[in-house]
């Protein structure tokens, strides 16, 4: 079967696969979130920790709850780093260093899952059980809990009220996310093996299996193996791949359809997952485009670009693959993205910069479409010179001044301290290559890290004390500055009455708003990054 062919045909299953999971598991995530009642298991958990399943927070105390328990999460899980050689399933491991401990830390808490270190020999198979993979799920949690809180603002009126974290963080993990299964899933420690050359190859085993799933399905992407998504270990086939994909995909487009279940118009949902599909599926083909330009012999025989990828997935597989990792918040690789062609590895950047919005990571690609739609609307409402609407709800100063802040976060993060790493000596040192590739490294590092992605562009020595302390700084920012204006703009929405559609009011479901909201959405990216771009992959290619 040829590349093309093949790669038409997963694309096309993927397809289909998504559209037959949208509905049904879209209402199901608006059913477990509006629900009068509890699991058993819920109110255990709710006795426990004191918590009353009917209360309803303030804006501003659903946010204190949501910056407590990550704050909470970030102590607990540093601490389990630094003293895991002293405690049982340590396999031989000692206590993570400081600042790598802080780095990761950060990570696993903004489901950025970042990692400066290799899995299989620095992390104990009690952190990865008890620490990564819990906040595997927590930081998924968390993500879906304030989108859901977002949307909440244009179902209520005349309310301060966005319902109760903790209830929807509990619910969300409980009846959502809790699911498991894998490949490897054990306790084996470490054991060397002959090979047939007559050598020998240490192979880890570890409990896998149980992360697996929810590393790629709550977007989080931290392999337990430094190959990641490349091990056959985590990822042994092509049908294993697809499903990967898959599910790294499924939740953040489903809940395209929750936001139209919530607030009772569908086909504002069709809307939104119109405008993420269009995108991802424009990236998926210009990433296996580019990767499969070749020139010369040598190049034809080796079949296109194939360095850095695993020949069991090939150009189609790893391009598909690269183009769901980034447009998602996963980070998950099947690939070397360091290897890809320049405009191949250029497009993987700039999905990055999109936000993660198309279809974004779990929860925070909703609440970061939902704000590029208010800017549409605001944009369109000049245009014809009438006050925009959204939803029901007017677009006020108070909420494009929100908006605004939230769509400046990511790019000042990024830009500072990538133009700090290569101001300063130290950071420089850090950079392996030279000239335009060197720049793609840094902008990526950035641009990952900030936008709590977690795939690594290579090439950088990131484990260097200035890329793992600002790298922590970066992804603490750019997780909870743009939650705490998505919650603000969520309460500013709430308190408002809701107004009904008029004449003048700007359609938002239909095919000309999605074709405004993608030109928002490339627009922005291209003002604010063009100039790294044009000097990155751009140069790179063309030279």
């Amino acid at each position: 079967m040829s590349g093309s062919l093949a790669g038409f045909l997963q694309v096309a299953l993927l397809v289909l696969a998504l559209a037959a999971c949208y509905k049904p598991l879209g209402d199901y995530i608006a059913r477990v979130v509006t629900s009068e009642k509890d699991l058993r298991v819920e109110r255990v958990i709710y006795r426990t920790m004191g918590i009353d399943s009917k209360a309803d927070q303030r804006w501003s105390v659903y946010l204190r709850s949501m910056l407590a328990f990550s704050a909470i999460s970030v102590l607990a899980l540093y601490f389990l780093e630094r003293i895991q050689g002293h405690l049982f399933l340590s396999n031989g491991m000692t206590g993570v260093v400081p600042d790598t401990a802080w780095n990761t830390a950060i990570s696993f808490t903004t489901n950025t899952n970042w990692q400066n270190y290799s899995g299989e020999t620095t992390m104990s198979y009690l952190t990865q059980m008890s620490g990564l993979a819990v906040q595997n799920f927590a930081s998924a949690a968390v993500g879906i809990a304030v989108a859901i809180a977002m949307v909440r603002g244009f179902m209520r009126s005349r309310t301060d009220r966005l319902g109760n974290f903790w209830v929807d963080l509990i619910r969300i993990t409980i009846r959502v996310l809790l699911i498991a299964s894998g490949v490897v899933d054990n306790f084996t420690a470490t054991h060397t093996i002959s090979t047939l050359t007559g050598g020998s190859q240490n192979l880890v085993g570890g409990p896998v299996g149980s992360q697996e799933i929810i590393k790629n399905m709550g977007n989080n992407g931290g392999g337990f193996y430094n190959a990641n998504s490349a091990h056959p270990f985590e990822n042994p086939n092509p049908f294993t791949n697809w499903f990967t994909i898959f599910s790294l995909l499924v939740i953040p487009f489903a809940l395209a359809r929750t936001f139209g279940n919530l607030v009772k118009q569908h086909r504002q949902g069709y809307a939104i997952v119109s405008i993420m599909a269009i995108l991802w599926l424009a990236s998926a083909s210009l990433i296996s485009f580019f990767e499969n330009q070749h020139s010369g012999i040598a190049a034809q025989a080796a079949g296109a670009a194939m360095e850095g990828k695993n020949v069991a997935f090939g150009i189609p597989g790893s391009s598909l693959f690269a183009a769901s990792t980034t447009v998602t918040s996963t980070g998950a690789v099947n690939s070397f993205h360091d290897s890809f062609t320049a405009f191949g590895g250029g497009i993987a950047l700039f999905n990055i910069m999109m936000g993660e919005v198309v279809p974004g990571g779990v929860g925070a690609g909703l609440y970061g479409i939902l704000i590029l739609a208010i800017i549409t609307v605001f944009v369109g409402g000049l245009m014809v010179g009438r006050t925009p609407e959204y939803i029901g709800k007017k677009i006020r100063p108070a909420e494009m001044k929100y908006a605004a802040l939230y769509m400046l976060t990511m790019p000042t993060i990024v830009l500072v301290f990538a133009g700090m790493s290569l101001a300063f000596k130290v950071p420089r040192t850090a950079i392996l290559n030279s000239g335009p590739h060197g720049l793609t490294e840094i902008m990526y590092a950035y641009a990952s890290m900030t936008n709590n992605n977690g795939s690594a562009f290579a090439g950088l020595g990131t484990a260097a004390t200035w890329y793992q302390v600002t790298g922590g700084i970066a992804m603490a920012l750019g997780r909870f500055i743009p939650m705490i204006l998505a919650l603000g703009l969520a309460g500013s929405l709430a308190r408002q009455q809701t107004v009904p559609e008029s004449v003048g009011t700007m359609p938002t479901h239909k095919p000309l708003f999605v074709a405004m909201v993608i030109g928002v959405i490339i627009i922005i990216v291209g003002l604010t990054f063009f100039p790294a771009l044009a000097l990155g992959p751009f140069a790179e290619g063309l030279h």
